[in-house]
C-alpha cells in the first residue's frame, strides 16, 4: 500500500515539478512515467510498447491529414474567402462584423480544430477592423476569443482526438466528431445573439453595404472552399468516409482548389505548408506517445479507481458527481493548457464517468467544452492572451467585455450537460453506436 502511495506521489509531483521548470510537456509526461517505473520496478519495455501503440493506432492516422488540410486552406486563401462569404450572409445586421466573427469562427473551426489558430489568423485582421469601425476593444477581443472556442468542438477537433486516444477504449473518432456539430451550431447561435444584443444596446455600426455584383462574386469564389468543409462534415455524417479518409480527401481537394482554381498556392508555399504541418504533427505525436506511457502508469497505480471511490464517498448522485468533475475541469483549465489537461484527466475521470453510467461521447464533449473555458480565463488563457496582444490592450481591461460571453458559454455548457440528446442526436439518427 505504501509503495502505491509513494508511486502516485512520485508520478504527480515529478510531473508538476518538471512543468514548473518549463520542460516541454511531452518530456514531462515521459520522464514522470519513467521515474515512477524505476521506483515500482515496471519494465521499461512496457512503457515503450505503450508509447508505440499510442501513435500507431488507426484513430491517430486522421491527425496529419487534418493538419495539412488546415494549413493549405489557411495559406492558400480559402479562409479569407470564407470570411468574406460570412460577411455577405450576416454582415448587414447591427454589429454585423461581430456576428461575422462568430460565424466565420464556426467555419474556421471546421478547418483548424484549434482555438488559438482561430484567434491568431481571423483575429489578426478582424479585431483591428472592428476597432477601426468603432467597436470597443474589449468587446472585439471578447467576441473573437469566445467564438474561437467553437473550434474545439466543431470537427475536425484536435482535442476530441486527444480524448479518444486518451480514453483508449475503442471509441470511434467519427462518432465523436458527429457529436460536436449540433452543440457547435448551438454555441455559435448563442454567441451571435449575445453579440447582437450588446451591439444594439451600445449602438455599434452596421457594415458597409456591397453591391449585388460584388456579393455574387464573393459567394462564387467561396463555394469551392466550402466544399472542403462539406467533404469532412457530410462525408463523416453520412458514413461515406471515415474520419481518416475524409481528412485525406479534403486535403487533396484543398490543394487542387488552391493550385488550379484560386492560383494562390505554388511549390514554395506548398513546401512551407508541409514544414509547418510537420512541426505541429511532431509535437502532437510526442505528446500522445508519452501520454500513453503516463496513462499506463496511472492505471497501474489504480488512480482512476481511487478517484471514483473518493467521489462516491461524497455522493452517489450522478448529477452531483458530474458537477464536481466539471468544476474540477474549469478550475484546472485556468492554470493548465487544454490539450494537456485532456490527456491527463481523461484516464482518471473517464472510468469514473463510465462507472456512473454516463455516455462516453457525451462525457467527452462536456470535457472538451468545460476545459475550453480555460482558454478564455487567466492566468493561462492562451486564446485570451493572443486576442489581447492583437488588440494591444492589457488583459484586465478586456475582462469586463468578456462577462456576458462567459455567462453565455456557461449557459450552453449547462444545457448540453442537462440534455445529452443534443450531442447524441445526430450520430444516433445516422445509425452510429453512441
Amino acid at each position: 500500500m505504501n509503495e502505491i502511495v509513494v508511486g502516485t506521489f512520485i508520478l504527480i509531483f515529478s510531473l508538476i515539478f518538471l512543468m514548473c521548470i518549463r520542460i516541454p510537456i511531452s518530456f514531462c509526461l515521459g520522464l514522470s512515467a519513467l521515474f515512477t517505473a524505476v521506483y515500482l520496478d515496471i519494465p521499461f519495455l512496457n512503457l515503450f510498447q505503450k508509447m508505440s501503440t499510442g501513435i500507431t493506432s488507426f484513430t491517430f492516422m486522421c491527425v496529419p491529414f487534418f493538419i495539412i488540410m488546415a494549413q493549405i486552406m489557411t495559406d492558400g486563401g480559402i479562409s479569407d474567402r470564407l470570411t468574406k462569404f460570412c460577411n455577405v450572409l450576416v454582415g448587414r445586421m447591427r454589429g454585423g462584423t461581430a456576428i461575422v466573427n462568430c460565424v466565420v469562427s464556426m467555419f474556421f473551426g471546421g478547418i483548424s480544430g484549434s482555438s488559438i489558430a482561430d484567434v491568431s489568423s481571423i483575429g489578426s485582421f478582424l479585431i483591428p477592423a472592428m476597432i477601426k469601425e468603432g467597436y470597443d476593444a474589449d468587446y472585439s477581443v471578447a467576441v473573437t476569443c469566445t467564438s474561437s472556442v467553437e473550434g474545439v468542438i466543431i470537427p475536425p477537433s484536435q482535442n476530441m482526438i486527444f480524448y479518444i486516444v486518451a480514453a483508449g477504449s475503442g471509441l470511434s473518432i467519427s462518432t465523436m466528431f458527429m457529436c460536436g456539430y449540433i452543440p457547435g451550431v448551438l454555441l455559435t447561435a448563442a454567441l451571435c445573439i449575445c453579440a447582437y444584443a450588446i451591439a444594439v444596446r451600445k449602438k455599434y455600426p452596421i457594415s458597409e453595404k456591397k453591391t449585388w455584383k460584388e456579393n455574387i462574386s464573393i459567394v462564387r469564389e467561396a463555394l469551392l472552399g466550402l466544399v472542403t468543409i462539406l467533404i469532412v462534415a457530410v462525408g463523416i455524417v453520412c458514413g461515406i468516409f471515415t474520419a481518416t479518409e475524409a481528412g485525406a480527401i479534403a486535403a487533396v481537394y484543398a490543394l487542387i482548389v488552391t493550385v488550379f482554381f484560386y492560383r494562390t498556392m505554388n511549390f514554395k508555399k506548398l513546401i512551407g505548408c508541409f514544414m509547418k504541418s510537420l512541426k505541429t504533427l511532431s509535437t502532437i505525436m510526442a505528446i500522445i506517445a508519452t501520454s500513453s506511457a503516463f496513462s499506463y502508469v496511472l492505471s497501474y497505480l489504480k488512480v482512476p479507481t481511487r478517484v471514483a471511490n473518493a467521489l462516491t464517498t461524497v455522493s452517489s448522485n450522478p448529477a452531483i458527481v458530474m458537477f464536481l468533475m466539471v468544476m474540477l475541469m474549469i478550475i484546472l483549465g485556468c492554470f493548465m493548457d487544454m490539450g494537456i489537461l485532456i490527456i491527463l484527466l481523461t484516464p482518471i475521470l473517464y472510468p469514473v464517468a463510465m462507472s456512473f453510467g454516463f455516455n462516453p461521447y457525451h462525457f467527452g464533449l462536456v470535457m472538451v467544452l468545460a476545459l475550453g473555458l480555460g482558454l478564455l480565463t487567466p492566468p493561462v488563457g492562451t486564446s485570451l492572451w493572443a486576442g489581447c496582444a492583437i488588440a494591444n490592450i492589457p488583459i484586465e481591461k478586456s475582462l469586463k467585455g468578456f462577462l456576458p460571453f462567459y455567462f453565455t458559454y456557461l449557459a450552453v455548457l449547462i444545457i448540453i450537460i442537462a440534455f445529452p440528446s443534443i450531442a447524441l442526436f445526430l450520430p444516433r439518427v445516422m445509425g452510429y453506436s453512441a
